[in-house]
């Protein structure tokens, strides 16, 4: 059964534009800065210009605005890969329209994190996750993925591992600072303020073992089909907002350095409007800037990588074999391919 969304976000018309002239949009989505570039071009005021009437829903998880998508509760959804969405589009019912961000070398990314006891322990590499206890958010999503790499790479069986599934990243998240389990991989959202609180020690990167298409911009079949111009209308703002998303919190310097400067801080002050409603920019933006993931300026999908992903779960038995990366995802002139 479908979680209620814990939190509606809805963005009000500014005074230039007549309300009755909006069309109404919903989004399904999760309250994370991975939907940085939603919530930029939100806070910018680029869907009211293409005269959209915006509504965010926030769901626990990227499954979960999956299937408020493919349930009809939304128009579009912004969500991690997971069994779920890659099983609707699969279906049809829904398609990938425009990309969400990814894992990339030189960008923090994913992070995985151990207990302090585990960590007191000597766990303080990824090959030391052999037979530990893991939490994710849930089985068959990013993380699970992720994991299964990481014991490919580093050269244990993950068959010895033991998943703790919790539902949330704030599970999750008490889990290790808790001491209920050894190991964790969260967003840098969640990682580096266990991190920084003392409650967890790092043990690595995902980006620094592969890169990896994170998600995607999903509209559902009947979307595509009957609000199609809306859904170019929402294409363009999305972009602009992908695109200052990069061009704030995506720079390095000469030295290979990240630039943190006055549009950096712009950029993650209005971002943190909606992950950390009612708390001051100045606390907020630092937080937002540091735990940025990388993301194509053009919301370009990596279709390459989607097959990648497509293969492993149809491998472990996780979806149907007749699920296709190229089918799933609109790539005509919407998807600017």
């Amino acid at each position: 059964m479908i979680r209620r969304a814990v939190a509606f976000l809805i963005l009000v018309a500014g005074l230039s534009t007549p309300a009755a002239a909006l069309e109404r949009v919903t989004v399904a989505t999760t309250r994370d800065i991975a939907n940085g570039a939603l919530f930029l071009a939100a806070a910018r005021g680029y869907f009211k210009a293409e005269g959209l009437d915006l509504a965010m829903r926030a769901y626990p998880s990227a499954r979960d605005a999956a299937e408020a998508l493919g349930l009809g509760d939304a128009d579009l959804a912004l969500a991690g890969f997971s069994v779920t969405a890659f099983t609707l589009a699969g279906s049809g019912k829904i398609k990938a329209i425009a990309a969400q961000v990814r894992e990339q070398r030189g960008y923090e990314g994913n992070e995985i994190v151990a207990s302090t006891k585990a960590y007191a322990h000597g766990l303080h590499g990824l090959p030391d996750l052999a037979n530990k206890s893991i939490a994710l958010s849930e089985l068959g999503g990013t993380f699970h993925y992720q994991l299964a790499l990481i014991a490919r790479r580093k050269g244990f069986d993950l068959n010895g591992v033991t998943l703790k599934p919790l539902h949330s990243f704030d599970a999750v998240a008490q889990a290790v600072a808790g001491g209920d389990v050894d190991a964790a991989i969260l967003p840098p959202f969640y990682a580096r303020d266990l991190l920084e609180t003392g409650r967890a020690r790092p043990v690595g990167w995902y980006s620094e073992l592969d890169g990896e298409q994170l998600g995607a911009l999903f509209a559902s079949a009947k979307t595509l089909a009957g609000r199609r111009p809306m859904v170019e209308k929402f294409l363009r703002a999305y972009r602009r907002g992908a695109a200052d998303y990069a061009a704030a919190l995506l720079r390095h310097d000469s030295y290979g350095k990240r630039v943190f400067d006055a549009k950096t801080r712009a950029a993650a002050a209005a971002i943190g409007l909606y992950l950390y409603p009612g708390h001051a920019a100045s606390d907020t933006a630092p937080l937002v800037a540091g735990a940025a993931y990388f993301m194509d300026a053009q919301a370009r999908l990596d279709l390459t990588d989607l097959a990648r992903q497509i293969a492993w779960f149809k491998a472990q038995g996780l979806i149907d074999k007749s699920v296709d990366a190229h089918a799933m995802v609109e790539i005509n002139d919407i998807a600017g391919r």
